[in-house]
């Protein structure tokens, strides 16, 4: 298992052969989400949407060996490709390793200023979720 730190630093090695090329950026972003794993229709259910998303956004977690697994799918690429960038740096990661993590990758690629600010209000309260579901089984487990 990588580390998030890893992990964003990959990320951010493959969007600066994009520099400043937004379409190319976007068009990026569309191939990610099409190659992340479609999310089963069973999980596809108002409690997994992300609040403050303009587009829908649906995500479902697990908890296996102390390690927060996500899987998630959105009706629209661009949104499929980030919410697929955020399972890739965060599951499979310790709940505490997911609190405290510094996603820098975000600012660093520049995101922001490719995806515009609905877009990236939608991107913080993904991130917000999936933090809040990181905290929930932090929880879980002191309190059993």
């Amino acid at each position: 298992m990588s580390s998030i730190r890893d992990i964003q630093d990959e990320i951010v090695e493959e969007f600066e052969i994009l520099a400043d090329d937004r379409e190319a950026t976007l068009f990026y972003l569309m191939e990610l989400g099409d190659k992340m794993p479609p999310l089963p229709e069973e999980y596809k259910e108002d409690t997994n949407l992300i609040k403050g998303c303009q587009s829908k956004v649906w995500l479902h977690s697990d908890f296996k060996d102390n390690k927060v697994l996500f899987e998630a799918d959105s009706n629209t690429d661009i949104t499929r490709g980030l919410i697929s960038l955020l399972v890739r740096v965060l599951s499979d990661q310790t709940p505490d390793d997911i609190i405290n993590a510094d996603l820098d990758f975000v600012e660093k690629i520049g995101m922001g200023q490719i995806i515009g600010s609905q877009r990236s209000n939608g991107f913080a309260s993904m991130i917000k979720q999936i933090k809040m579901y990181a905290l929930g089984y932090k929880t879980k487990v002191a309190m059993n």
